[in-house]
């Protein structure tokens, strides 16, 4: 994945429907039709992905945890968007996963994300 336009902020689903949640609640003000509507088909399909759970203090703590393993930030925000489960899941969002990380650090990542950022099943 190449940064095209480094001016933009990468955002993670999490802040996308925050945001969207924040322009349904203030719908009034924008009067248009069409926003209503994406806003809304957007928001249904964010709350039945892993972000609907995710808190920005579960975020934080996930990115802390992950800082040592020097990940870019847009590998970072594609582990948060897709919490990894498998090493086969890492290898896909991070760029040489087979080279920059060991086994051991694969194995911490997924530790880090059942920790963090998938929900707890009861």
């Amino acid at each position: 994945m190449e940064v095209v336009n480094p001016c933009y902020a990468i955002l993670s689903n999490f802040e996308v429907m925050e945001s969207l949640k924040n322009i349904k609640d203030q719908r009034s003000k924008f009067g248009l039709r069409n926003l209503a509507t994406i806003t809304y088909e957007t928001i249904q399909f964010l709350e039945e992905s892993p972000c609907k759970t995710l808190t920005k203090e579960k975020i934080m703590g996930f990115l802390n945890a992950v800082k040592p393993f020097k990940l870019t930030k847009a590998e970072c925000v594609m582990l948060v968007n897709d919490p990894p489960s498998t090493p086969l899941h890492i290898q896909l969002q991070i760029e040489d996963s087979e080279e920059r990380l060991t086994e051991e650090a694969v194995n911490q990542i997924i530790e880090h994300s059942r920790q963090w950022l998938l929900p707890e099943t009861t």
